[in-house]
């Protein structure tokens, strides 16, 4: 079950002072607007907004807008939320500081289909006065924690919030695996690569792969091959307490690992990645009660007129 919680019970007494950090996509003209109209409506409000030193060079801010050096968690301490203006990528690098900070993040999409975003740019009025008056709810989503191992011994440890990807490096040759579950070997083949997500990751890559749309509410864990050739090899869905194993064989080229599109590390032919259900999870800030399924509708614009209902 995803955890709900009301913004007032994780927020200290209303007399204590109040700041926002903000997070944009600087290299767009649209989210350094959007962080301008927000950054005055916060201020306007009586809120503190702080933001990174790198980003404030390219924001037109004013001098009570708090400035902090260097990008770790400890920027967050005081802050009750992280407001992110900006498509999947910037999202996801929101999603590094609201796990690693614990403060739950509110996502503005300013790209394409942004399923981790909870408004849109025309909403920023909305979210700077649900921002002000605590107009929203928390929930956590899992995340995927994963280890490589080589020869036994572990290498990298990482984390995922969409997926953990094991992919082939050499466009000419085929990455050979051997998947296993819970300790139990399934099925080996020749492919482009393997997909482990969460929920939440079922709608990015693992959704381009071919692999299932899983509601966000639904605890579990999928393997999806990527180009795979083999008969049996279908995308996979196991328990949240699973443990996924990708085997890398030793004959094949070497192949890389990416969480979440953003960090990267080869895998040596011979590598192990294990992936299981995340220690820490992400908290996200939500501000409407519609159902995923009018959300999964309106990202990918899906056809559903005719559609009449259940009958009264």
């Amino acid at each position: 079950m995803t955890e709900v919680e009301t913004a007032e019970e994780t927020e200290a007494a209303d007399g204590a002072a109040r700041t926002v950090f903000l997070l944009a996509h600087t290299g767009r003209a649209a989210a350094v607007r959007s962080a301008e109209l927000v950054v005055q409506g916060l201020l306007k409000s009586g809120l503190g907004v702080r933001v990174l030193e790198a980003e404030a060079c390219d924001l037109p801010l004013p001098p009570t807008v708090e400035r902090v050096h260097e990008a770790t968690p400890d920027v967050l301490d005081g802050c009750e939320l992280i407001v992110v203006l900006g498509g999947d990528g910037t999202l996801l690098r929101g999603a590094e500081f609201a796990r690693a900070s614990g403060v739950p993040m509110l996502g503005v999409n300013l790209g394409r289909v942004g399923f981790l975003a909870e408004a849109e740019r025309d909403d920023l009025d909305k979210v700077v006065d649900r921002v002000v008056t605590r107009s929203y709810e928390v929930e956590e989503r899992m995340t995927l924690d994963v280890l490589v191992r080589d020869n036994g011994s572990v290498v990298h440890a990482d984390w995922a919030m969409n997926e953990a990807a094991v992919q082939k490096v050499s466009p000419e040759r085929m990455l050979e695996v051997v998947l296993e579950i819970d300790g139990r070997p399934v099925s080996g083949f020749g492919c482009d690569g393997i997909v482990c997500a969460t929920p939440t990751g079922s709608t990015a890559y693992a959704f381009s792969a071919g692999g299932p749309v899983v509601w966000p509410e639904v605890e579990a864990l999928l393997m999806v091959p990527i180009s795979a050739h083999a008969l049996f090899a279908k995308p996979l869905v196991t328990s949240p307490s699973s443990v996924l194993a990708v085997e890398v064989q030793p004959h094949t080229p070497h192949g890389v690992l990416w969480c979440d599109g953003r960090r990267t590390v080869e895998l040596p032919a011979g590598a192990r990645v294990e992936v299981r259900r995340g220690a820490v999870p992400v908290r996200l800030a939500r501000l409407h009660h519609a159902s995923f399924t009018d959300r999964l509708v309106a990202k990918f614009a899906l056809p559903v007129s005719g559609w009449r209902g259940a009958p009264h």
